[in-house]
């Protein structure tokens, strides 16, 4: 039995909020003894093999089929593979990790607002100063690609090994393509983002790569740890409604719960008697629940109307086992 491999930041913020992720869906991590800090093992489910590397270690490990799926930026993602046709399906976005990839120059450019501005600049200072503008970046590949989409050619990148909003003050470039998730840390350093300069708004994701061997073991845990997950979502999201709906009068059962479809009422189950009433049980939607319990009250729903939290969720289809399904076929 082959076993899946599941690539998890080792380190950081993204590595407390992905660990947090799995905790909430009852899969808390735990570091597997003996293997120096590189492996765990998930609750409920220890036949997935946990890898614990750096998020960008995560991104090249789902490009070489060195695991099976992985959380990490979607940024660093499309930096790896600046097409991810066949090599990687971003199979969920996740609430968390949210960074936005920005162009950025010095805020004493005050004639400079958009990419048609910078472009303007670039072809200006290789005009003065017999050589390109410089962009300091560690994307290097969204860099190249953003620009061209803008037709701006006369730049060249710096390749940044540190801090890159420093590098404008330092007099290593004069502009700079970084992350940035409130723009604190650019204005900090006297910068400013482009009003189109936006590259990418990126957040951690859960990839599959689909170079690793995706055999039918390896399939069908993934299929129950992304059947888990969305489960737990799916709950997070919505209550159980109980409420007894009366008989035929009025249209009956069935006329509230076709009203209620139009809310994301979904019904759970129902009555063996169907149209002649009796008690239901209701999935709604949390920021529904105001407008469900008024409807059921005008369409006949007597005595009490309980609301109640679940852990989990299970569909018999569930949409995102369905698409994962679909992006490991290709």
């Amino acid at each position: 039995m082959s076993r899946l491999i599941l690539a998890v930041p080792s380190k950081g913020r993204l590595q407390e909020q992905a660990n947090a992720y799995f905790a909430d869906a009852g899969l808390a991590m735990s570091k597997a003894a003996g293997a120096r800090g590189y492996r765990a093992t998930l609750e409920s489910l220890p036949e997935i093999d946990v890898m614990l590397l750096s998020a960008g270690e995560i991104a090249d490990a789902l490009l070489a089929g060195d695991a099976h799926l992985g959380i990490t930026g979607e940024d660093l993602i499309r930096e790896s593979a600046p097409s991810l046709e066949g090599r990687v399906a971003l199979v969920k976005p996740l609430s968390f990790g949210y960074a936005d990839v920005v162009v950025a120059v010095p805020q004493a450019w005050i004639d400079v607002a958009s990419m048609a501005d910078l472009d303007d600049v670039c072809a200006a200072f290789y005009q003065r100063h017999r050589r390109r503008l410089r962009v300091a970046t560690k994307y290097v590949n969204l860099t190249r690609g953003f620009f061209a989409r803008h037709g701006i050619w006369d730049y060249r990148i710096v390749e940044s090994g540190g801090a890159t909003e420093g590098a404008p003050s330092a007099g290593i470039a004069e502009a700079i393509v970084d992350i940035t998730t409130t723009g604190a840390t650019l204005a900090a350093n006297n910068l400013k983002t482009l009003s189109d300069g936006t590259i990418l708004k990126s957040r951690a994701t859960l990839a599959a790569g689909l170079a690793a061997k995706w055999d039918a073991d390896a399939a069908g845990q993934a299929k129950m740890l992304l059947a888990r997950l969305a489960a737990r979502e799916r709950a997070r999201a919505a209550l159980v409604l109980r409420a007894r709906l009366h008989g035929p009068s009025g249209g009956g059962p069935d006329a509230a719960i076709t009203a209620l479809g139009k809310l994301g009422v979904t019904v759970l189950s129902r009555p063996a008697r169907g149209n002649a009433g009796g008690e239901f049980a209701l999935l709604c939607p949390r920021g529904k629940l105001t407008e469900a319990v008024t409807l059921l009250r005008r369409r006949g729903g007597g005595g009490a109307v309980t609301a109640q939290t679940v852990d989990y969720v299970f569909e018999t289809e569930d949409p995102l086992v369905a698409e994962f399904e679909r992006s490991i076929a290709r």
